[in-house]
């Protein structure tokens, strides 16, 4: 797949381009990658996938890259379920599904012991594919009172599992959108996950803070998790135009050849636009070039799944 270029909402370009324009070889391009998704059967994994997205340097499209990408995937026919793990509670908005202090949410599951599925509410976006477990202002405080529980780094693992045992087979996917921190709500997410995805934005500070979570990854699957892995790496908010994100781009693919995913995702009006009207770019302006950038992410992402997948067969045979 193309690295994705800048869109007209970027070059702020509005006339009818000549058809031998840089502008028009870009649209002449997103129309063509528009059929190629529309026509891509993305596959479904035969296991639930639990992924946590996670960076905790923020403002680098980690909570835009969960609900896009879910939605997304949901678009194509899995099942995905997104728990909002931020107190922040933007992929809930985003979502369009109701987070106010007194809505039942990922803080009383931890907290109080409520089960996942009490919990979970459809997002209008894809109400029979798309569900979320929303957070409130009450997850602000979770960090604190997480200290005196009882197995405290591993109650999103067993809230997790208890529904994944009792709707066996509903959900494809579990994206578990993290906090831009390193505290305990984020180890619950790394003991919950069987997978970490990085958003990493193709700006200048991009690999600083990295080696500490990567080393975090790696102590949590020494002692609490020892299947998790670092299976994906996002490039986001690039601009083609620029030295900098090619440069940036070039850096992680070199560091982390078999996780970056060959999609890049621009930094485009759209994509930020999306949340405000509480959806996703998906629906918001599925022919722009953020939400086909998105769906070929979400093709790539399902597609290494079935790679690994049957690589881990085929090794469990060969034993």
């Amino acid at each position: 797949m193309k690295q994705s270029q800048p869109d007209r909402e970027v070059t702020g370009e509005t006339a009818t381009p000549d058809a031998g324009t840089p502008l028009a070889r870009e649209i002449a391009d997103l129309s063509k990658r528009r059929r190629v998704i529309g026509q891509f059967p993305v596959p479904l994994p035969r296991e639930t996938r639990v992924l946590a997205v996670c960076n905790q340097k923020g403002g680098v499209g980690k909570t835009t890259t969960t609900v896009n990408l879910a939605a997304a995937l949901a678009k194509a026919g899995a099942r995905v379920l997104v728990i909002d793990l931020d107190p922040q509670g933007n992929a809930s908005t985003a979502l369009g599904v109701e987070h106010t202090a007194e809505t039942p949410s990922i803080y009383d599951v931890l907290i109080d012991g409520f089960s996942l599925s009490d919990v979970v509410m459809p997002s209008p976006e894809f109400p029979k594919n798309l569900f979320c477990a929303p957070s409130t202002i009450h997850l602000a405080g979770a960090e604190i009172e997480l200290v005196t529980q009882d197995r405290r780094e591993h109650l999103l693992r067993d809230a997790v599992d208890s529904l994944l045992e009792e709707v066996a087979g509903q959900y494809h996917y579990v994206f578990i959108d993290c906090p831009p921190s390193l505290g305990l709500l984020t180890i619950n997410a790394f003991v919950a996950a069987r997978e970490v995805l990085i958003p990493i934005q193709c700006e200048y500070y991009a690999l600083e803070g990295l080696s500490q979570l990567l080393s975090s990854i790696q102590l949590i699957g020494e002692h609490l998790n020892p299947g998790l892995r670092l299976s994906t790496i996002l490039l986001t908010m690039f601009d083609g135009r620029t030295n900098l994100s090619n440069q940036v781009a070039e850096d992680v693919r070199t560091h982390f050849p078999d996780q970056v995913l060959h999609t890049v995702i621009p930094r485009t009006v759209r994509i930020s636009e999306a949340p405000s009207f509480g959806q996703t770019v998906i629906s918001y302006d599925p022919s722009s070039l953020g939400a086909v950038s998105y769906l070929e992410a979400a093709a790539e992402i399902a597609v290494w799944g079935r790679k690994f997948e049957q690589r881990q067969s085929t090794t469990r045979k060969d034993a």
